[in-house]
């Protein structure tokens, strides 16, 4: 029987350039709020009917899958964290990555009240729906909203392209989610979240694009980097992470290696000419790709988080 560990995270410090100029990230962030404009937005009170919410319409293995991404969900204290430990906004940075950093920080804001809405809404719909009582479900939160949260790399566009693949494969995971479960207020719900996701990964491949168009061949290695080492959120730090991914392997078919093909089309639309490396970093990226359905055995092929991040 193999036995699951968890390692607390070593926790970084900022961030190695090269960055954005500040200007360029703050045309990425108006865009992005531009894509979120108010109308667009959704409120957890009002959004959906949770007096309909009724647990009872989903399979042991949705359960199962809803408890899960409620709990990576909830970790954005963490996750935002990351954000603020790694781009401090301090005078132990120059004035340049300074205005970078602040320019970043109204995407980190505006992103961080929506994952925030989604931990807020998946408790909702588990309480309602019958699924968790409030304060048990507040308990088991705290056991790992405790634990705090780091990504293993130095350079700013490692940070992005990590964020990238996994909000896009956090996307398609409740895409999928959403075409199986039996509860149309969950399968609202998941709607909902998923086209958060959707522009929280489109503003991730605006600035990965700059990046490629600004620094090229500079910034080949961390983007491999990253694929080379990745792992969902918490996969290190949750107790039972790869059993309870087993469990609910059938609520949903998911491979995070299904975003690496929307990474790949970023690289090739951002390089006009590409070099020998920016060849080999498509090539190694589509080599990692899942050739078929793993039975979630391995990390190739877990459930999702979602932050957000």
């Amino acid at each position: 029987m193999t036995t699951t560990t968890t390692r607390a995270p070593v926790l970084r410090g900022p961030v190695d350039g090269p960055f954005l100029a500040p200007g360029d990230m703050a045309e990425a962030v108006t865009d992005f709020h531009r894509a979120g404009a108010a109308e667009r937005r959704w409120d957890v009170e009002t959004a959906v009917d949770w007096t309909a919410a009724d647990a009872n319409r989903l399979t042991d293995g949705q359960r199962s899958a809803v408890r899960f991404i409620t709990l990576i969900e909830d970790h954005l204290p963490g996750y935002f964290a990351v954000y603020t430990r790694r781009f401090p906004l301090t005078d132990e940075v120059s004035e340049q990555d300074f205005a970078h950093h602040r320019e970043l920080y109204h995407f980190t804001v505006r992103w961080a009240v929506e994952e925030d809405s989604h931990a807020r809404a998946l408790f909702r719909y588990q309480t309602d729906s019958g699924i968790a009582c409030p304060d048990d479900l507040r308990r088991e939160l705290a056991a790992e909203g405790r634990k705090p949260f780091e990504l293993p790399h130095d350079e700013s566009v490692a940070l992005f392209a990590y964020a990238l693949v996994q909000e896009k494969a956090t996307q398609i995971y409740y895409q999928q989610l959403r075409s199986v479960v039996g509860d149309p207020v969950l399968a609202e719900l998941l709607n909902r979240l998923s086209r958060d996701e959707a522009r929280h990964f489109a503003f991730m491949a605006d600035i990965l694009e700059r990046y490629l168009r600004v620094y090229g061949d500079a910034v080949v290695e961390p983007i491999r980097d990253v694929i080379a080492h990745f792992r969902m959120p918490l996969a290190d730090t949750m107790r039972g992470y790869w059993r309870w991914a087993l469990r609910i392997a059938d609520a949903a078919r998911y491979d995070h290696t299904d975003a690496y093909e929307h990474l790949i089309r970023i690289v090739n639309r951002a390089v006009d000419a590409p070099s020998d490396r920016v060849d080999e970093l498509t090539r190694f990226v589509a080599a990692c790709r899942t050739a078929a359905p793993l039975p979630l055995t391995t990390p190739a092929a877990v459930p999702p988080a979602a932050a957000s991040a």
